[in-house]
C-alpha cells in the first residue's frame, strides 16, 4: 500500500470542510460552487504553474492561496449576508 502524504490529505480535508461550511451556513449552491468551482480553478492554476515552472513548491503555494482566498470570500459573504 502506498504511503499517505499528510499535506495533500490535509488540503483535501480543508477543501471539503470549506465546501461543507458554505453549504451549512450559506446555501447549497455556495457549497456546490466551492467544491466544483474551486476544482476547475485549482486544477487550471496547478496545470499552468507546473507547465511553466515545474516547481511543486510554487504549485503548492498557489493551491493553498486559492483556498485561502475562497475561505476569506466565504467569511465575508457570511458576515454580510448570513
Amino acid at each position: 500500500m502506498p504511503r499517505l502524504h499528510a499535506e495533500p490529505l490535509f488540503f483535501c480535508c480543508a477543501w471539503a470542510a470549506l465546501a461543507f461550511a458554505g453549504a451549512y451556513w450559506g446555501t447549497w449552491w455556495i457549497g456546490a460552487l466551492l467544491s466544483v468551482g474551486l476544482l476547475i480553478l485549482i486544477s487550471a492554476a496547478s496545470l499552468q504553474v507546473l507547465a511553466q515552472t515545474e516547481d511543486p513548491a510554487l504549485e503548492r503555494q498557489v493551491r493553498w492561496g486559492i483556498l485561502g482566498v475562497a475561505a476569506l470570500g466565504l467569511a465575508v459573504y457570511l458576515n454580510a449576508f448570513g
